[in-house]
């Protein structure tokens, strides 16, 4: 998987990572960080108000494929504590290198999802003891919900978008067969309508499914139909 550093990319809206050094100042944070996943892509991006040491390290050290603060917000619905992982390898394999950066394990990360399959997640941390941290999350845990909601929308809107790299290319195929599924086609009317033989229809669709990071048929053609690889009938 890929990582985009956003802040590095020369468009004008890039003002989001000073968005990032307002929210801790306000809210007596240390650290903020945005990241974006696009399935499709399977590409990371986002911005950090991290030192530029511990930014290097994480991508070197590939850190951004088994975060596990990342890969549980980017399943979950609810904001992460950290607190919860806290009995995995990982996290203390991650927590023990950001510690030299003086970063503190204690923090959440919040996850965002839009309608395309991309997931916004948004991840503050800050030196403190458990109870002052559950005193802290529960007064600020509304603000930074809206914050996330902010931070994903505006690079979702901005022309940080078309930098990113480009997503999935279907093949003509696959392209018409989730074309005809979108039109309410069973697979086997796509068989004859194709001339192909049903297993081949499923193999295409399959296909298309794996590349477009999708659980299900009805989901890949949702994000096709996102991406403009197909029409909606």
């Amino acid at each position: 998987m890929s990582v985009i550093d956003l802040s590095k990319l020369p468009f004008v809206e890039n003002e989001l990572q000073s968005f990032l050094d307002s929210i801790c100042e306000t809210h007596e944070l240390d650290y903020a960080a945005y990241a974006g996943l696009n399935p499709a892509a399977q590409s990371v991006h986002g911005f950090v108000n991290y030192p530029e040491e511990w930014q290097a390290r994480y991508v070197t050290r590939g850190f951004q494929h088994r975060d596990p603060a990342l890969l549980l917000a980017s399943r979950s619905i609810a904001p992460v504590d950290w607190q919860r992982l806290r009995d995995e390898a990982s996290f203390h394999d991650i927590f023990r290198d950001a510690h030299d950066f003086g970063i503190s394990n204690q923090g959440m990360t919040i996850p965002v999802r839009g309608p395309f399959g991309d997931i916004g997640l948004f991840s503050v941390t800050r030196d403190c003891g458990d109870r002052e941290w559950a005193l802290l999350k529960t007064k600020i845990i509304g603000a930074l919900q809206s914050a996330a909601v902010h931070l994903h929308d505006n690079v979702i809107r901005s022309r940080a978008q078309s930098a990113l790299p480009a997503g999935p290319r279907l093949s003509p195929r696959e392209t018409e067969a989730l074309q005809w599924i979108a039109a309410g086609k069973s697979q086997l009317d796509v068989s004859d309508i194709l001339s192909i033989s049903q297993r081949t229809v499923e193999v295409h669709l399959r296909s298309a499914r794996e590349k477009l990071g999708a659980l299900s048929t009805a989901q890949a053609v949702a994000r096709a139909i996102g991406l403009g690889l197909i029409h909606p009938i």
